[in-house]
């Protein structure tokens, strides 16, 4: 299928469609008239790609571990371990911004909240 008619089944742009070209996400190939063609799989793929991004997958972890995404509608173990690694970096991520709001709470009202908490003046 052609790239308009991709963008309009996978409601996207053809934009989008170009760039995740360029980066590798999907692939089509060049007709003799210059158009690409993508395979019908790419629409159900691109909707994965999204549902991914929601979830928090970055677009350079998509494409890292597209094989194993693609295989995961054959494979609930391999998208499961995906989704628990995801788990622990957002939760790696949640104590991270726990300690940050608790030091951002510490200096309010101290008079210099740039300054170092304990740090005289």
């Amino acid at each position: 299928m052609r790239i308009g008619e991709l963008a309009a089944r996978a409601a996207t742009t053809k934009d989008t469609i170009r760039f995740y070209e360029r980066i590798g996400l999907v692939t089509g190939r060049r007709l003799a008239n210059g158009y690409r063609d993508f395979p019908p799989e790419t629409v159900t793929w691109l909707y994965y790609v999204r549902t991914a991004q929601t979830l928090g997958f970055s677009l350079a972890e998509i494409a890292r571990h597209g094989e194993e995404l693609r295989d995961a509608t054959d494979s609930a173990e391999a998208l499961s371990a995906l989704l628990e690694e995801k788990i622990h970096v957002v939760d790696a991520r949640i104590a991270e911004l726990s300690a940050l709001r608790a030091d951002l709470e510490a200096r309010v009202g101290t008079g210099c909240p740039l300054r170092a908490a304990g740090q005289a003046g």
